[in-house]
């Protein structure tokens, strides 16, 4: 990343968008954040280690989005509202969060000359298909209105490219975690949830028999497909996975975090399964290795122990 680059990182305060923020500053690059701390958490910034220039506000919000977008090269577009079961309690906030503010990010973007725009998509796109590993030639199919509506961002942004030349990126996430990664809500990620609750030795929730299965990310890995897609010399228009590329049941995943953290005699909660969530999950990631150089930095156990250390120093251990 050159040290004359722009870059604005929206959700820049979330877990994915503060790690990436920090890794850009590193890399040299100038940074700007824009967040609304619907769902980050100013902690976060205080943890990013080196200067960067704040917009609070929102991306349906023209000012701020002006403010964001002025100067910039390249956006690292990871706002969202990130939850299967909030999108099912209310689909139009959910919509107007994910859908509608990739659009006005997309037009503003388009309008001040940015040059790239790579996109946070999910691999809720998939769906619950039976064929694995998911590729990204598989038709979609998806189950929950933010799956929905983080597809229509990535359909928007393959127009944008098509239409007006945006340079843009999507890269369907598989289950993302990491340092940073809040486990104090409903809506977070299982792995945040297991590892707080096994530390403060209550007992895990688990929707469902636990044999659904996931492909867990370590967040560094996303991190650098992000900074890869930003320098590719190919691929503009196109969509990609970034993932582990294996995938592990919820029940398996559990026995591992037991055994890393010493609390194995604490046993889950089983509840009924929720309504839009899909039974496996795993990715395969050749099209990225091969068109952007992507490599899986950081596999899930050691992930899982980093994330380990990082709770253990953070403000949910006391």
């Amino acid at each position: 990343m050159s040290l004359t680059t722009n870059c604005l990182v929206t959700g820049g305060a979330g877990f994915i968008g503060s790690n990436l923020a920090d890794e850009l500053i590193r890399r040299g690059a100038r940074v700007r954040i824009i967040d609304n701390f619907s769902t980050g958490f100013r902690e976060n910034l205080e943890e990013i280690s080196g200067d960067f220039d704040f917009v609070e506000g929102d991306l349906n919000d023209d000012r701020a989005l002006e403010d964001a977008v002025s100067g910039i090269d390249i956006v690292f577009h990871q706002a969202a509202l990130p939850s299967v079961p909030r999108s099912v309690e209310n689909p139009i906030e959910t919509h107007e969060a994910c859908a509608s503010a990739t659009l006005k990010l997309l037009v503003k973007a388009k309008d001040r000359g940015v040059r790239r725009f790579v996109y946070a998509a999910s691999s809720s796109a998939y769906g619950d298909q039976e064929t694995l590993p998911k590729v990204e030639t598989m038709k979609v199919d998806p189950l929950s209105p933010y799956a929905a509506a983080k597809l229509m961002g990535e359909q928007y942004c393959s127009v944008f490219h098509r239409i007006y030349g945006l340079e843009t990126f999507s890269l369907r996430y598989f289950n993302v975690f990491g340092p940073r990664q809040n486990p104090s809500s409903m809506y977070s990620g299982v792995i945040s949830r297991f590892i707080d609750a096994l530390m403060k030795e209550e007992s895990p929730l688990i929707y469902g028999d636990g044999e659904q299965s996931r492909d867990f990310t370590y967040v560094a890995n996303v991190v650098d497909a992000n900074i890869k897609a930003a320098e590719a010399a190919d691929g503009a228009g196109e969509t990609f996975n970034a993932a582990n590329g294996e995938r592990i049941s919820l029940n398996e995943l559990l026995s591992v975090l037991k055994k890393i953290t010493g609390r194995e005699s604490v046993e889950a909660v089983y509840k009924e399964s929720r309504k839009g969530d899909v039974k496996h999950s795993q990715a395969d990631n050749q099209k990225a290795v091969a068109m952007l150089g992507y490599q899986n930095l950081v596999g899930l156990e050691e992930g899982l122990r980093k994330t380990i250390d990082w709770w253990k120093h953070s403000r949910f251990a006391s």
